[in-house]
């Protein structure tokens, strides 16, 4: 597996990483425990060193879950995770709404610790930005767990380009994580260059589309009514029926190269910048290895503005998200 370094840090990790959250929640059947363990040891051993969670997917038993898998491998690997909800440890629940007062990032740190079985952690995200706590005083908070040997790098996950500025000022930020991919390329506006300008690395989560760039996903396909594209307006069937054209255009692309439209979708990403570094995730180790394969696929510049022209032609229908969701992104 090739090796990317996230931005003008040290932080060096696959190209290719793995996005384990639906690994505990999101999608139903929840996979059993003991198959994702393995998953997760299998992507070491094919060279995946990046490793994606956070303390609200369950809540905290995906980094339980990470922590355990990764153990025997905790000098192999970078695990990122990240903080910033109303969420209770001690009774496990989720208490609802955002979380970042400085108090409370420091004592998800502690817990954060110890579910992953760790003495640092290599990479902590703002999981949202929190509007009732100015985003200097989370960097400083964050500056301080790094002083005190707890963290090593800070990032953050759905901010805007003014917010990273005014974070990166208190504390360097290492990655920022947002939604990027042929189907919602909004941070190409304004995230992007302030990320190439400031030296900061970019990791984009769904990059496969919550799994409709793979082409596996139709007009037909039902979803489970606790699955979270259930409630997705881009999933609703009308607009699946209109957003099919995209997968058409990956599709195209992909037979030319004798690969799948969702190798095409992250070589796509890949190409972009080499301080790019998508976190696709799974349940299954056949689409695992599709998955790190496009790490092997060379896109040539024909090949990107055919991609980009048609891409241009296709008005991609539905929001991301669920309203309420929605609202939690960009401050």
């Amino acid at each position: 597996m090739q090796k990317r370094s996230l931005g003008s840090s040290k932080l060096e990790v696959s190209a290719i990483g793995l996005g384990c959250m639906g690994m505990s929640r999101s999608f139903e059947p929840i996979p059993d425990r003991r198959e994702m363990i393995a998953l997760i040891r299998a992507a070491v051993e094919r060279g995946v060193t990046f490793f994606d969670t956070a303390e609200i997917y369950g809540p905290f038993v995906n980094e339980e879950l990470v922590g355990e898998a990764l153990s025997p491998f905790r000098n192999q690997v970078v695990i990122a995770t990240k903080f910033g909800w109303n969420l209770d440890p001690i009774a496990r629940t989720n208490l609802g709404g955002l979380n970042s007062q400085p108090a409370h990032i420091k004592r998800a740190a502690e817990e954060s610790l110890k579910r992953l079985k760790v003495d640092v952690i290599d990479l902590y995200y703002q999981h949202r930005v929190d509007p009732k706590v100015p985003i200097e005083d989370v960097a400083g908070t964050v500056k301080e767990l790094i002083q005190e040997g707890k963290v090593k790098h800070f990032g953050l996950s759905e901010p805007s380009a003014k917010t990273i500025r005014q974070a990166h000022a208190v504390q360097p930020i290492t990655a920022v994580q947002n939604e990027y991919s042929l189907w919602w390329k909004l941070p190409e506006e304004e995230v992007l260059p302030t990320l190439e300008e400031l030296g900061i690395g970019f990791v984009p989560y769904s990059p496969l589309g919550k799994g409709f760039l793979t082409g596996k996903i139709d007009s037909n396909t039902a979803f489970h009514s606790s699955d979270l594209r259930s409630r997705i307006p881009r999933f609703q069937e009308e607009n699946r029926k209109v957003n099919q054209a995209l997968v058409n255009l990956l599709g195209r692309i992909a037979s030319q190269k004798n690969v799948t439209p969702g190798q095409i979708a992250l070589a796509w990403l890949l190409a972009q910048k080499p301080w790019i570094v998508p976190i696709p995730g799974t349940t299954k180790l056949s689409r695992f290895e599709e998955n790190i394969g496009a790490a092997g696929i060379e896109l040539t510049a024909d090949d990107l503005q055919e991609i980009e022209t048609a891409a241009a032609k296709i008005q991609v229908q539905g929001a991301r998200y669920p309203e309420e969701l929605d609202r939690l992104t960009g401050i």
